[in-house]
Formats: C-alpha cells, structure tokens, sequence
C-alpha cells in the first residue's frame, strides 16, 4: 500500500530515434524536434524532445512500477519549465501528496529532473486509482 510523502524515481533518456517515431505517432511533426538545421536557427539551438514524450513516461511509472500494474490513470496536470533533450539523462520523481483510501486513489506530484543539473523540466499533479494498492 502507498503512503502519503512516499516516494518513487525514475532514471530515462531518449533518442532522437525515438523522438522521430513519437512524431510519427502523434503527427507533431514540429521541425523544432525533428530537423537540426530547423532547430539550430531557433531559441534551442538543437531539436527538443517533445514536452508529452517525457510526460509520456509517467504512464508507464503508474501502470507498471509505482503503484505498478492495474493503476488506472485519472488525471494529470503538467508545466513543461525547461526544455528536454535526447541523449540526456532525465529523472522523473513521483511524490504521494495525498491517499484517499475509501476511493482507492491517490494525488501524485509529478517531475522530471535534468539528472546533471538537478533542474526541475516538467511538473504536475496526477490522480491515479488502484483497488489492490491504494
């Protein structure tokens, strides 16, 4: 059973591969992620992992590995603070502010940290449901 101020991390990267196949997907085929020469003219300077790529990651958090399986994700608020980038490596924090057990629920924040430099990229709030672990 999770607790209140119970924590779970996470350590990812990205490639630039997967990045193009997550354009695909999506259809965002936004130049500023997927073309260096685009990129290298704008405020980045290099392509940028799309901000829901790395919130995408949450996903899979909850779904398998905290609380992990039969999670079912409610909600998610998300603020992309800095940009992401591939071949970076990434920490997603998740951090139970809030169990509310009659409802088999709990409120998660959500980051991710740039592992290097310790910057906060993306926050959020996220409510998730699980009958067996909540």
């Amino acid at each position: 059973m999770i607790e209140t101020g119970q924590t779970y991390s996470h350590d990812f990267k990205f490639t630039q591969d997967e990045v193009n196949r997550f354009a695909d997907v999506t259809g965002d085929k936004n130049p500023v992620h997927i073309d260096p020469e685009f990129a290298a003219k704008s405020m980045f300077k290099k392509p940028i992992m799309h901000g829901m790529l790395g919130a995408a990651l949450f996903s899979k958090v909850f779904g398998v590995l905290f609380p992990g399986e039969g999670t079912i994700y409610l909600k998610q608020s998300l603020s992309f603070l800095k940009p992401m980038y591939v071949e970076v490596e990434y920490e997603a924090v998740f951090t139970v502010r809030e169990v509310l057990r009659d409802k088999h629920r709990a409120v998660v924040e959500t980051l991710i940290k740039d592992k290097a430099t310790g910057n906060v990229c993306t926050s959020g709030e996220a409510t998730v449901m699980n009958m067996d672990k909540i």
